[in-house]
């Protein structure tokens, strides 16, 4: 009885309970909208089938309107054979843009589940090819809740139909993409949308080394996005009394290098994260190859990784633990980040690293780094600093006070151009919006992170080349990428 009442409501208007449907920029759009995304693309298109069986319930209904009805078993069957039997030659499914639906389901006035609709359009891809369009679908799922968990328990596909150019395409291709990575150079284009506080996209192009398919998960590294990781990291300190914004750092940690220079007394977590320290960027960069201060503490700024490693080396010193065992308990756990790494330990699966290329797209030697640094070198795939950028929209567990603490403008660096504690801060906007942002460059590495604390929009764009900046003037000239018209808000 259950399931007629359900099909009934999914094709008829007559379910007096069934919700109308909701804004796009509801909460549970998004959630769920985040739930169809990493569905099909773990699912279906990487046959992740670890994630499937969490993830569709036991009673399983499947109706195909060209293949019949499929229980749960006959789902995983048909899903090897036809979907994930053929590694050279394998469908992909992708979302058609602005399609989807979302209507919720109650009982007793709470939420159980929702019901999801949409247009999809299925690719062959092959190696070293573009994808090639085949046919397009329409999609209703049932998707019923348990705690926090989603799982799939009804789906219709129907309506299918071979490609023909009176349909719908995407509004931005994707074989745009591959062709400017591949006129540029970069094998690899990851980028994650974020929209009002929720992680809503995770979107990977091209390939790992030239030759294998980028995955959903695929492990960049990220440079300098680094700092802003261990920036919130030092705000959860202070936020836990472990440690104080404007602490002398000499009583841990004084560098044999400016051991006789008493400058070293100024030190602060403060003047670190806001780049005051005097230090320049790196020692091996000078002259000397040996630290020293080129200006005194807190005078102007100066963009230094050897700031962010003294404190580094000072917290670890304070705290007796070291900084991987510090983020992942006051950061990667809460924000739900399990694929981040600090150096190549051994839970790092080499196959999923995106290798690095330069100007020239040639292959550049993967240097392996196995202690940590505060200031560059950490591992990270797309999904993970996604939330990460949304643990921070959504407050970061930090109070008020600290919260605005770090978006204050602690220093000028130019007309509408800041620096807060971590981050570098853009006022030039509308509506009074601002942006944080954070870049990070290394031989074959490109990352840029933004995020809109007023609306809580964001971005995060990984790549593994050189020959960048056509790639970031197309995606940040063309808003289609980056979360269509919610950049015009900006």
């Amino acid at each position: 009885m259950l399931k007629r009442y359900m099909l009934f409501c999914l094709f008829g208007a007559y379910c007096l309970h069934l919700q109308a449907q909701i804004d796009q920029a509801d909460p549970l759009f998004l959630e769920l909208k985040d739930q169809d995304s990493i569905f099909f693309e773990r699912g279906f298109n990487l046959c992740d089938f670890d994630y499937l069986e969490k993830h569709i319930d036991q009673h399983l209904t499947f109706y195909h309107d060209q293949v019949g009805v499929q229980d749960r078993d006959g789902f995983f069957e048909s899903t090897r054979n036809n979907i994930c039997g053929n590694s050279d030659l394998k469908p992909i499914r992708k979302l058609e843009k602005g399609s989807l639906e979302v209507f919720p389901l109650y009982t007793n006035g709470k939420l159980y589940g929702a019901i999801q609709k949409g247009i999809h359009h299925f690719y062959l891809r092959e190696k070293n090819k573009a994808d090639v369009w085949t046919s397009t679908a329409r999609f209703t799922t049932v998707w019923t809740k348990s705690g926090t968990n989603w799982q799939v328990s009804e789906v219709l596909s129907y309506d299918h139909q071979d490609q023909k150019e009176n349909i719908p395409t995407h509004k931005v291709s994707e074989i745009d993409i591959e062709t400017l990575l591949e006129e540029n150079h970069v094998p690899a284009l990851g980028i994650g949308i974020i929209t009002h506080g929720k992680l809503t996209q995770v979107n990977l192009h091209g390939t790992l080394d030239g030759q294998a398919t980028a995955p959903y998960n695929s492990l960049f590294k990220v440079a300098s996005l680094t700092k802003p990781i261990f920036a919130i990291t030092v705000l959860k300190l202070i936020e836990n009394n472990l440690l104080e914004l404007d602490e002398p750092l000499y009583k841990y940690w004084i560098d044999p290098d400016i051991k006789k220079d008493k400058r070293y007394k100024k030190l602060t977590p403060r003047l670190v994260l806001t780049h005051q320290t005097g230090f320049p960027n790196w020692r091996y960069l000078t002259e000397e190859n040996k630290l020293s201060f080129q200006f005194d503490p807190g005078s102007k700024y100066q963009y230094s990784g050897e700031g962010f490693e003294y404190l580094r080396k000072a917290i670890e010193q304070k705290l007796g633990k070291p900084i991987e065992e510090i983020a992942r308990e006051l950061l990667f756990e809460p924000a739900g980040m399990n694929d981040t790494y600090f150096w190549w330990d051994d839970a790092i699966d080499e196959s999923r690293y995106a290798q690095n290329f330069d100007a020239g797209g040639n292959k550049i030697p993967l240097n392996k780094y196995y202690e940590a640094n505060a200031a560059a070198n950490l591992l990270s795939t797309v999904e993970d600093y996604g939330k990460f950028l949304t643990y921070v929209l959504n407050g970061a567990g930090l109070s008020d006070d600290l919260y605005a603490e770090m978006l204050k403008h602690q220093l000028e660096l130019a007309p509408d151009d800041y620096f807060g504690l971590g981050w570098q801060i853009l006022t030039n906007f509308s509506n009074e919006e601002f942006a944080m942002l954070h870049s990070g460059k290394d031989p074959g590495v490109s990352t840029l992170a933004v995020i809109f604390p007023k609306s809580k929009n964001g971005f995060v764009i990984f790549m593994n080349g050189d020959n960048i900046l056509p790639i970031y003037e197309k995606l940040l000239k063309n808003k289609l990428y980056l979360g269509d018209e919610l950049w015009d808000k900006q």
